[in-house]
């Protein structure tokens, strides 16, 4: 588990509209890679686009390759929905199934991906994820309660399980802690840092301290104006993007003296 994506040369297009133009980047295996910029620059479009969810919305299309393994996830004959297996996703909201219970949030995926298996090895699969995601101990006793009953943090951690069920090599967080209080962030933080282990992590956030502490690795997007596409303007060591940029823009941003 825990992949490199290259991405060359990548213009996505929500119809007509090229929202984001000419993304060169490495992801490299079993680190996190944070996105940040202002809003509207294209970072959770870029985003979406790792896993094919880009192409769900109306007239949401890519030009480009996005290279995992060897295999070009938008090649001839790749299943959009084998990609989400191989690279899952958290979002902003904590989005647990409203009417499923925690334990059946967790092996929804599973299920899902039409894996059969006995009861025993989902008890155990359900308690492996939810001690991964660090959640175990919080709910234990209440695996059959709604996965909404839980707090705003751990129905994030929740999510987090669900996605790593399925055992992904790669995961996407779009925000994920940008609805949350101070605690559950940093309980987040610290499982995003556990997990770095085993996945592929790749975070767009809008908190520079966050992306300062979680990744190894900073890519900045920015756009000249509206209705123009975002761009990644510059991406190195997450260390060096913020001591020492070589883009004016990148300080600007970083520094506070932007816009």
């Amino acid at each position: 588990m825990g992949k490199r994506i290259d991405v060359s040369d990548l213009d996505i297009f929500y119809g007509s509209f090229k929202a984001v133009e000419g993304v060169n980047m490495a992801i490299e295996p079993r680190s996190v890679t944070a996105l940040i910029g202002p809003s509207g620059c294209g970072k959770s479009t870029f985003l979406r686009s790792l896993n094919r969810m880009h192409e769900v919305l109306p007239g949401g299309r890519v030009a480009g390759k996005v290279v995992m393994d060897g295999h070009d996830l938008y090649g001839d004959g790749i299943d959009p929905v084998a990609v989400r297996r191989h690279v899952g996703m958290v979002f902003q909201r904590p989005n647990p199934f409203p009417t499923m219970s925690i334990y059946d949030n967790v092996v929804a995926g599973v299920k899902l991906n039409s894996k059969r298996m006995r009861k025993p090895a989902l008890d155990e699969l359900v308690e492996s994820t939810l001690r991964g995601a660090n959640l175990w101990e919080e709910v234990k006793d209440r695996l059959n309660r709604p996965g909404s009953s839980l707090s705003g943090g751990q129905q994030q951690r929740l999510c987090i399980a669900r996605a790593i069920a399925v055992q992904p090599d790669v995961l996407l967080m779009d925000e994920p802690c940008s609805a949350l209080d101070p605690i559950s962030t940093l309980a987040i933080e610290d499982l995003i840092y556990k997990l770095k282990e085993q996945f592929t992590i790749v975070i767009v956030t809008h908190n520079m301290q966050q992306a300062a502490r979680v990744s190894e690795r900073t890519g900045f997007f920015n756009i000249e104006g509206t209705g123009k596409p975002g761009r990644l303007i510059e991406m190195d060591s997450t260390q060096k993007i913020f001591s020492n940029p070589s883009v004016k823009a990148t300080e600007d941003y970083i520094t506070g003296r932007f816009g």
